[in-house]
């Protein structure tokens, strides 16, 4: 890679530090800073969707998966389209309203508001637990990005990723994210879209090609296994409504109307995106079956065929698409540990000021253990898959009662989250070693089935209280 095209990404970096710096000085208390006072419009609120869900997974494990196994990965963003279409339709107007009524922050304190402390205290462990592995493995993504584009060491690119993304995340918080998140969803869009697949098109990646060369299997829809392909679309559809982030989008809008429309607009941004994905990844099949590169297929892709400054902005393009799902990651965990466990539990009389700078600490600080985990990390997708299972097991079902029910049982919440949390986390470590029962069935099922047969039960044995 030569000097221009490290140049565009070290530009592209510079500019995500300079636009966080920015975002610092527009902010006066902790609204700012986790939901940026709640003035968001519709077309930011789309592309905190986008960028937010639309990162290392989506992009260079999507890329990595479609070259594995056609169209059939093309499930995984078809998935997210599916919660969000629902989530738009049936949930964000409502999700604002209330937090606009109750002067509410984070998703965990929704739950308390409908059910009691102990649901929360749930939700937000799963939260805080959940968005600081996704964190991590969009942190290793964009080290095995660098690395390979930098030649450097993996332990060196983790550290520059993982710097870049805690300082404009810590110091801008929300308006940060929405700033960076409209640069970098722009550089997605037109990098997959309009440069990827004319550049793949043009090097033999055509329709006819394709369909000449590639074995047949590339070109089942249900090439991934249909029990996968039911269990993600349902667990991360579910997750749309379970996520802490969806939330604080939602509360970010300035109006219920915004949030709905916002929402929506992102649907309609994610199919173009899915078809630049599975056209990369099968034109990279068709050019190097037998690639194998530590930065990923697309990385490689785009090394050997990108013309120079395309290549740069391209490669900027899958920075911006692990770094923009990293950094509303880390905001959310963040948001849970100072709303949810700090000033819930810990100084319940904290002044806005304080709860800013804890805010700040917390981001901080899961940003240093999302770096941590990610030593460790190997599978991108499969990583953030256990984290929206974990999620919807436990929260999907109290989480759409309490939107639509008005007296419910706060006893029946806790005992099935608690219990399908437990559930889902048994049934995932057994199957990693190797109980052939237990691998067999994804752990979302029997999680989700615990929470709902507590809830209903518990709900009719224990009573009904309404805490609203």
């Amino acid at each position: 890679m030569n000097s221009t095209d490290t140049g565009i990404i070290f530009f592209y970096l510079l500019l995500m530090i300079i636009l966080g710096l920015y975002a610092s000085k527009k902010q006066n208390s902790v609204d700012d800073y986790f939901v940026a006072g709640g003035k968001t419009g519709i077309f930011s609120i789309a592309c905190l969707w986008l960028a937010g869900w639309i990162g290392g997974a989506s992009i260079v494990g999507g890329v990595d998966r479609a070259y594995e196994i056609g169209i059939s990965a093309g499930w995984y963003i078809g998935s997210m389209m599916i919660g969000c279409l629902t989530f738009g339709l049936f949930f964000a107007a409502r999700v604002t309203t209330f937090a606009k009524e109750k002067s509410i922050l984070t998703y965990p304190e929704l739950i308390e508001w409908k059910y009691d402390n102990r649901t929360r205290l749930v939700a937000a462990i799963s939260a805080i637990a959940s968005f600081t592995g996704q964190t991590a493995a969009q942190l290793v993504a964009a080290a095995l990005v660098l690395q390979s584009l930098l030649d450097i060491e993996y332990s060196t690119a983790l550290i520059l990723a993982t710097t870049i993304v805690v300082l404009y995340t810590t110091t801008g918080g929300f308006l940060a994210i929405t700033y960076t998140d409209w640069v970098q969803f722009t550089i997605i869009f037109i990098g997959v879209i309009f440069i990827g697949v004319p550049v793949a098109v043009e090097n033999g990646g055509t329709y006819e090609n394709l369909i000449a060369v590639l074995p047949a299997t590339h070109f089942d829809p249900g090439g991934w296994g249909w029990p996968s392909i039911i269990a993600m679309i349902a667990s991360i559809s579910m997750g749309f409504f379970t996520l802490a982030d969806s939330y604080m989008r939602c509360y970010s809008a300035k109006d219920a109307s915004t949030a709905k429309w916002g929402t929506l607009l992102a649907v309609a941004f994610l199919l173009p995106v899915m078809i630049g994905v599975i056209w990369l990844g099968l034109t990279s099949s068709f050019l190097y079956p037998d690639v194998a590169g530590d930065g990923g297929v697309l990385t490689f892709f785009v090394l050997q065929e990108f013309p120079t400054g395309l290549k740069g902005l391209l490669l900027a393009g899958i920075l911006a698409a692990l770094m923009s799902s990293a950094d509303i990651c880390i905001l959310t965990a963040s948001a849970s540990l100072t709303k949810d466990i700090y000033h819930r539990y810990l100084n319940p009389e904290a002044s806005n000021g304080r709860l800013h700078k804890f805010g700040m600490l917390s981001s901080l600080m899961v940003g240093t253990v999302a770096a941590v985990i990610a030593w460790s990390l190997q599978e991108i997708i499969d990583i953030v898959l256990i984290s929206f299972t974990v999620s919807a097991a436990a929260l999907f079902v109290p989480t759409i009662a309490m939107m639509y029910f008005e007296k419910l049982s706060s006893r029946a919440a806790f005992y099935s989250s608690t219990c399908a949390l437990i559930t889902v986390l048994v049934w995932y470590s057994g199957a990693r070693l190797g109980v052939v029962v237990l691998t067999e069935i994804d752990p979302l099922w029997p999680g989700l089935i615990v929470s709902l047969v507590l809830f209903l039960s518990g709900h009719v044995l224990l009573g009904r209280t309404s805490t609203n």
